[in-house]
């Protein structure tokens, strides 16, 4: 049953206008209706006011086989749907498509995602979490509604701190390259790096030395950029691989570096761009954005450079609808510089580019820096959660088996819902207290009230089935789980709208605390057994809803905790 729908009809025999089902709101309160048209959209076409619109219309329309009640307030009209009907259209829809309930296929496009942009010779830390679980996340959502997705990263593997880097570690570096943890490794380095190249100018020189001999092909030290760059790249795969990431293709900085230069020129060439004190720009002032430099006056590269690059290789290698750059908003500036350069410079897919912006991780005391050391490593965070996890469920008397899997399980989904938990536009205060606390607004509460649903399925030897009374869900917290139910694909489909995963999360806390409720509030098994059943079946579609919404957000659900 299309409950927007019913209500469009009765809302066009009632004003003789054909209305939308997209109009049809939910309204923020279970106690003001189930569904509630707004009569502004009515206003000029029928010459009256909102409210006088809602209690006319209201007093045409009476209940039926699908509406109890109908509720003017103010100026919407609200719609009270029977909860047998409700409970019908529902449940038995999840109990069919159970995992596909909830994706939307009716615009499919090909999407190219570009998100994870560590750099090697750096540590990979907790602001590149947030991108990285992002980025992985819409494109699981844009997946579930149909879209293709390809899932590219942008790796910043040359330049001015490899060859920091370089002079550190041929210079000072006196112990072994480790087997394991190679990002903490190379960015302890980098540090130290930067902090030694700070006592002495002739240092700064020395370091400039060496990036002039990588450009030029030195090949020693090419030789010794290609293996530390492997060790960093075989980390940083590891580290996807623990993050249950997947890329498709991974572009670097230095396959587009001589392209970008080379195109850049081009422009300057045809008088796209154009020579300010030796270096090329492109003068954006008249569209308010100020002056885009493309290449050094000394003929160095920018990011610029490399982004005009890389744009035009993706379009080269592939036809898409839309191209998303999952950055954060540091770089909001430079996008709007970059997507207006690739328009004006003719760049074919310049109406298909896309920023999608998210605040940074800072800590308490401020900003994280590589360069000064002040960053929360992504190694250090990922251990402390499994050391906390595996303390809190050594009482517990699970599977030998299974216990590793579990405590992955549920220390992975703590990092990755901290990330995901809030506006991503929003920056995060990093508090680790915060993020390693499983109680209140946390993926394992959201795990561990999935394991809850797991655990009452288990214990009926009894196969469920969609054959009951419907009329037997009739308490209130029934009512509002079913809404819930009913609102999932909703979700999901303005989760991807909107590129904020945090909707999800909200969803599935809410209807995990409906769920919670419930569960201590009323028996699910007892003797009467149509009551069971349907108990049973509610309970089946809340644990379906919650895996979907975790695996949306690359979350496991362990089915024990």
């Amino acid at each position: 049953m299309n409950f927007k729908n019913e209500i469009s009809k009765l809302i066009k025999n009632a004003s003789k206008i054909t209305v939308s089902e997209d109009i049809i709101e939910i309204p923020p309160d279970s106690k003001m209706g189930d569904y509630a048209f707004p009569c502004f959209i009515l206003a000029k076409e029928l010459k009256k006011s909102p409210i006088e619109i809602a209690k006319d219309i209201s007093k045409k329309i009476q209940p039926n086989n699908y509406i109890s009640e109908i509720k003017q307030i103010g100026p919407y009209i609200n719609f009270f749907v029977k909860k047998d009907i409700l409970s019908k259209e529902v449940l038995e829809k999840i109990y069919n498509e159970k995992e596909k309930y909830g994706n939307n296929l009716a615009k499919p496009q090909t999407i190219l995602l570009e998100g994870w942009q560590p750099n090697t010779h750096k540590a990979f830390h907790i602001g590149h979490i947030r991108n990285a679980v992002l980025g992985e996340v819409l494109a699981r959502i844009f997946e579930f509604n149909g879209n293709k997705v390809i899932k590219s990263s942008y790796m910043g593997d040359i330049g001015a701190h490899v060859a920091k880097w370089i002079w550190y570690f041929t210079k000072y570096y006196e112990g072994k390259i480790p087997k394991t943890n190679v990002s903490k490794w190379s960015g302890q380095i980098y540090t130290k790096a930067t902090l030694k190249s700070k006592e002495n100018e002739k240092y700064l020189n020395e370091i400039h030395e060496i990036h002039k001999k990588l450009e030029d092909g030195d090949k020693n030290l090419v030789k010794l950029w290609k293996e530390t760059r492997k060790l960093c790249l075989d980390d940083i795969w590891n580290i996807v691989k623990e993050l249950d990431s997947h890329i498709d293709r991974a572009y670097f900085e230095s396959e587009v570096e001589q392209p970008g230069i080379k195109k850049v020129k081009e422009l300057e060439k045809l008088g796209m761009a154009k020579l300010s004190e030796g270096a090329i720009i492109m003068d954006l002032e008249k569209h308010k954005l100020g002056v885009f430099v493309l290449l050094k006056s000394n003929g160095a590269s920018l990011y610029s450079t490399k982004d005009i690059a890389l744009a035009y290789l993706k379009s080269k290698e592939y036809k898409f609808d839309l191209s998303l750059y999952v950055v954060a908003s540091e770089q909001d500036h430079h996008f709007r510089q970059l997507f207006k350069t690739l328009e004006l410079i003719n760049y074919k897919d310049s109406k298909k580019v896309k920023h999608v912006s998210y605040g940074v991780v800072k800590l308490k005391d401020g900003k994280m820096s590589s360069r000064l050391g002040n960053i929360i490593l992504y190694e250090d965070f990922r251990d402390r959660l499994l050391e906390k996890v595996e303390k809190q469920i050594k009482a517990r008397n699970l599977p030998e088996k299974q216990k590793d899997s579990i405590v992955k399980d549920i220390a992975f989904g703590a990092m990755k819902f901290t990330m995901l938990n809030q506006d991503s536009v929003k920056e995060i205060v990093f508090d680790y207290d915060k993020a390693l606390s499983f109680e209140g607004e946390t993926g394992p509460y959201i795990q561990y009230s999935r394991a809850r649903a797991c655990s009452v399925l288990k214990k009926v030897n009894e196969k469920i089935s969609a054959n009951f009374k419907f009329s037997k869900l009739e308490t209130n917290e029934e009512k509002e789980i079913l809404k819930l139910l009913k609102n999932y694909p909703n979700i999901v489909l303005k989760s991807g709208e909107e590129y904020k995963p945090h909707i999800i999360t909200r969803y599935l806390l809410d209807l995990s605390q409906a769920f919670n409720l419930y569960y201590h509030k009323y028996k699910i098994i007892q003797e009467d057994l149509d009551l069971q059943k349907a108990r049973l079946l509610l309970v089946f579609a809340v644990k379906e809803i919650l895996k979907s919404g975790l695996n949306l957000l690359s979350i496991n659900a362990p089915e024990i905790m």
